[in-house]
């Protein structure tokens, strides 16, 4: 995933981890659960609220969004 990719997530949408997998071998999926964070002072700096599995919560920063694709293929 791109920076450009990144900053225009949208609440709500799927992305697909690119190294963890489920049960059945098929990529993670990961939803986006909030509105993305960008600040005027740093534009390559990020901040993406994503909830995967039950309970798991967790940030895409531009140091982990290479992690993600945007569709299932890897």
């Amino acid at each position: 995933m791109t920076l450009e990719e990144a900053k225009n997530l949208k609440h709500g949408q799927v992305l697909h981890h690119v190294s963890r997998k489920n049960a059945d071998g098929t990529p993670q999926r990961w939803r986006v659960s909030g509105m993305v964070k960008t600040w005027k002072t740093r534009p390559d700096e990020i901040r993406v609220p994503v909830k995967y599995g039950l309970y798991g919560n967790d940030y895409i920063t531009e140091r982990t969004m290479h992690l993600l694709n945007l569709s299932e293929e890897s």
